[in-house]
């Protein structure tokens, strides 16, 4: 009987050999954490359908970014909950609005330790939810939208934002958004552009933790899930308009756009581990049904492994702390 002379298990047998051979690094730096800051809280509120994910004070901010910077994550990226909406999203604009102040509250709590980055959409401050300002007839208004987007994308810069996102899937959103920074001067001041983002049914627990008020849906601009080389598409436009980086948006369900994006551009590639995938391991682990840690860092491996040079995730801080044990 006869035997293989080539045996890949001779690599397996020990932690060590494993690690030497190993394709697939995942480290603290290429992890963003995302958070939400919401205005006039006085403690940190929990997020019912994310646990351990919360709305932080002003203070509970600045202290998840100290510890962000403390454990060598990538960036963080801030999301605003304001007290009041309107028709045209008027708070992401205002500099004393929630997420301004927001910005810089974190840029003067950890300098140039950590990346700073910001959610550049309305969703969070329109009163319809949607990520545009609206017409008459109740649909979003494509250029409309990016007059705003370039004037939010300044006051974001002026807060001291390091890298602004783009989120809102608006036709020439990265064209219009690089022009007003350069115009403004913040030429210096980065573009993350979610390049392919889905319409996808995982962004409900994320809903929950801005306090949406959409009622309906995004399909006639964000994505159809379904399409894969669209997302290509996307990416190749942003970065002819300026982006410095792309985002696919969710991450799990979508590998292989990732992996086709990173194929595609010449740009660092991000990928957002999204709300309602975190909250699948988190009810899974909660039941004993999966081992929650191991499910953590073999979710963050997998979108690494796709082709993603960064992730967004909720979990970015936990798995810092393990990957240091």
């Amino acid at each position: 009987m006869g035997y293989p002379s080539v045996r890949p298990r001779r690599l397996r047998r020990t932690p060590a050999l494993r690690s030497l051979v190993r394709e697939t690094s995942l480290e603290a730096r290429q992890l963003v954490l995302p958070v939400f800051v919401r205005e006039g809280a006085t403690e940190p509120i929990p997020i019912g359908s994310m646990p351990g994910v919360f709305q932080h004070t002003r203070d509970s901010l600045r202290a998840a970014a100290t510890e962000a910077a403390s454990l060598g994550l990538g960036g963080i990226m801030l999301f605003g909950v304001p007290e009041t909406k309107d028709a045209t999203g008027s708070c992401g604009l205002d500099p004393a609005g929630v997420l301004n102040v927001a910005i810089a509250d974190v840029v003067a709590e950890v300098g140039d330790a950590l990346p700073v980055m910001a959610d550049l959409c309305l969703d969070e401050f329109t009163d319809h939810g949607h990520c545009g300002v609206l017409t008459e007839d109740g649909s979003v208004d494509n250029d409309a939208t990016l007059e705003v987007y370039a004037a939010m994308a300044v006051a974001q810069a002026s807060a001291g934002v390091d890298v602004v996102g783009p989120s809102g899937m608006m036709d020439g959103q990265v064209g219009a958004v690089r022009s007003a920074l350069d115009e403004a001067g913040h030429q210096d001041v980065a573009v993350l552009a979610y390049s392919a983002k889905y319409a996808s049914a995982f962004y409900g627990p994320f809903r929950e933790a801005v306090d949406s008020s959409l009622q309906g849906d995004r399909r006639t601009y964000q994505q159809d899930p379904a399409n894969g080389m669209e997302g290509v598409r996307e990416a190749l436009l942003d970065v002819e308009e300026g982006a410095d980086m792309v985002m696919v948006k969710p991450a799990m369900g979508y590998l292989d756009v990732v992996s086709a994006v990173a194929s595609a551009v010449d740009v660092p590639v991000a990928a957002y581990n999204v709300s309602g995938e975190y909250a699948m391991v988190e009810a899974a682990a909660a039941n004993g049904w999966i081992d929650r840690e191991a499910a953590i860092l073999e979710s963050l491996t997998s979108i690494r492994r796709a082709g993603a040079d960064i992730v967004l995730t909720y979990w970015a801080a936990e798995a810092a702390t393990l990957l240091r044990t």
